[in-house]
């Protein structure tokens, strides 16, 4: 397949990198990702002329507005995933088939909207959270053939580049559109508890005191991120049922300390504690 009139240095690679990354997002929601700076008509131009190519394709939602909801075309993801900043990324099966994304639309795109939230938020406050670090369903195993799979991993840094005090920050995000109740949030700080403390088991290998076992999560992070819920749909009253009800506000899961504090909000949305 031929591209067509496509910038692959510039914009239009972007707007693929982040389809490929978020699964799928509004033309709304890619405007203010990708280019909040011009016109949404440019953005527009943009979606239709990445379509044009092959690389993303669009759903209409049938409802008030007729909303197009784009996501990546096969050709797209396979195109992108060879692309540096894209390496180490595991893209979904079905991200390309339009019945799947008719699926899974409403808790996607409350999830991109939440990224949406954390880079408003640094743009208004002079921070540093880029487009793609925001990265969806990151897959970590905890044993038993289980594993965790956040909504989202978020890099967010206090401050520019420039600001040799800022502090960086990492969450575990999960978004919950009032689906669950407080015994499924409690089950899910127990998953993250096991994630904390997974060791692997090495075929023939044995731990040393020269290389001892290490916690998987410890291969990628320097530090185990704080863990972010964000409750959608619930008011304020929900909410707070939400956090208070035990176990999820009061305790920590099997008596392992979470290295976790209450996050202060400054803005929009709800930060990970310095």
């Amino acid at each position: 397949m031929t591209d067509v009139n496509v910038d692959v240095g510039g914009g239009d690679r972007l707007a693929l990198a982040v389809l490929l990354q978020y699964r799928m997002a509004t033309t709304e929601q890619m405007h203010w990702v990708i280019a909040p700076g011009v016109r949404i008509e440019q953005t527009r131009r943009r979606l239709a002329r990445l379509r044009e190519a092959g690389l993303v394709d669009r759903i209409t939602l049938p409802r008030a507005g007729r909303t197009r909801v784009w996501f990546p075309s096969s050709y797209g993801v396979q195109l992108a995933c060879e692309w540096p900043e894209m390496r180490g990324r595991r893209p979904s099966r079905t991200m390309s088939d339009p019945t799947a994304v008719r699926l899974k639309v409403g808790h996607a795109l409350t999830v991109t909207e939440t990224a949406l939230a954390f880079l408003k938020d640094a743009r208004r406050h002079g921070d540093l959270c880029r487009p793609l670090d925001w990265i969806p369903e990151v897959h970590h195993p905890i044993g038993s053939g289980e594993a965790v799979t956040p909504d989202a991993l978020l890099y967010y840094r206090h401050g520019s580049d420039d600001d040799g005090n800022g502090s960086k920050l990492r969450a575990f995000v999960e978004v919950d559109q009032a689906t669950m109740g407080p015994e499924r949030l409690a089950a899910k700080l127990t998953a993250y508890a096991r994630l904390h403390g997974y060791v692997p088991i090495v075929p023939g290998r044995r731990p040393t005191v020269q290389e001892p076992a290490l916690e998987d999560w410890r291969r990628r992070y320097p530090l185990f991120p704080r863990l972010l819920f964000v409750l959608d749909g619930t008011g304020p009253t929900g909410a707070k049922t939400r956090i208070r009800a035990p176990p999820c506000g009061r305790q920590r899961p099997g008596g392992v300390q979470l290295p976790y504090r209450r996050a202060r909000p400054r803005g929009p949305a709800d930060r990970p504690a310095p």
